[in-house]
């Protein structure tokens, strides 16, 4: 099992969980556990995955994710 850990951090808007969870989905990533707060207004989100299934190098990973948090305003790592 190849575990990562992700963290999504910004303002909330609507759609940040749906977007991630759907990016993950269409990429193999198994999300192991999750956790989310939102705190006068920022949204904050750990997830530990599981890439095993995953069928692309991690750093495309991280520069897609990195892509999706500047699309929906939120910073990806």
């Amino acid at each position: 099992m190849k575990r990562t850990i992700i963290t999504v951090v910004g303002k909330d808007t609507v759609g940040i969980i749906a977007k991630v969870c759907t990016y993950l989905a269409e990429n193999h990533i198994n999300i192991q556990d999750i956790s989310q707060t939102i705190v006068q207004g920022y949204f904050n989100m750990m997830m530990i995955v599981d890439t095993n299934g995953m069928n692309k190098q991690h750093g495309d990973m991280v520069d897609e994710l990195d892509a999706l948090g500047k699309e929906i305003g939120v910073v990806i790592k």
